[in-house]
């Protein structure tokens, strides 16, 4: 009886542990703004029920202060977090921090550049931009495939055009000269539409749209919503260059308790190192 048990189990092998994940970009909006029933402490709640229950393996916040980094990784158990605050490369100020599941990735480094001739100096900024703006990436192995890979996550400027195609050259030049060529993900409110030469610098970099990947035509793809309708442009991204295969990608858009969850929607793609 013993050995057909064992029989049995040894006739039904464990499954291989999946290949591909999903990545979100998400921008959290600040913790501290004044935004009445959308507030942080009010919409918290929702906000951490809707990351439970997409449980992306990966994510990639904008607009998050300290404690939110904190509140968002604790809320998924076995979630850690990397990132500092753009202020003063510690914990001031808005954060572009990356959560990562720990039983799934293994992080290797992580840094942070500000968007100044001087990257290596917080709260640094002379491209035009009046608030400082930063990006942090870290190197990850994926546990599941032992493949490599580096993720990037940044909040471009709100209102200097100079500034924002400054920080993706700066972008595509790390990249350029990573030490390893593993593929790469680069998240973010990227605060452009398709159309901006942003976008036109950061494709003749080498780097694809999610989201066109398999929606080319999709005409409804605003990813602002100001706590009322979607806006017309999808200035959110989750950008990926050839070493991934995208699987799945999408603008997430539903609502919780009939609320929304931020005033940006998260975007999320599932992809495969090739």
């Amino acid at each position: 009886m013993i050995a057909l048990a064992l029989m049995t189990v040894l006739s039904f092998p464990i499954p291989a542990p999946a290949p591909s994940f999903e990545v979100m970009t998400f921008n959290i909006r600040y913790g501290t703004a004044n935004d009445g029933d959308n507030r942080w402490e009010v919409r918290r709640p929702r906000t951490l029920e809707a990351l439970k229950k997409r449980h992306p393996a990966i994510i990639g916040l904008q607009e998050a202060l300290s404690f939110q980094v904190e509140q968002v990784r604790d809320a998924l158990p076995g979630y850690q977090a990397v990132g500092v605050g753009r202020e003063d490369g510690k914990a001031q100020g808005e954060y572009s921090a990356i959560v990562y599941d720990a039983k799934r990735f293994r992080l290797l480094r992580s840094d942070t550049f500000w968007y100044s001739d001087t990257p290596n100096v917080p709260n640094s900024t002379n491209w035009g931009n009046q608030i400082t703006r930063i990006c942090t990436w870290a190197y990850f192995q994926d546990l599941n495939t032992k493949k490599y890979f580096y993720h990037y996550n940044t909040h471009l400027d709100h209102q200097s055009q100079p500034s924002r195609e400054k920080s993706a050259a700066m972008i595509l030049d790390r990249i350029k000269t990573r030490s390893t060529q593993d593929p790469v993900i680069v998240t973010g409110d990227f605060n452009v539409g398709e159309d901006n030469p942003v976008a036109t610098i950061l494709k003749q970099g080498g780097l694809l749209d999610s989201f066109r990947v398999l929606h080319p035509d999709e005409k409804t793809v605003g990813t602002f919503n100001g706590w009322k309708d979607r806006g017309a442009d999808k200035i959110d991204y989750v950008w990926v260059n050839s070493g991934f295969k995208v699987l799945s990608a999408e603008i997430l858009t539903t609502k919780v308790k009939g609320f929304w969850i931020s005033d940006h929607l998260p975007v999320v793609a599932t992809i495969e190192a090739q």
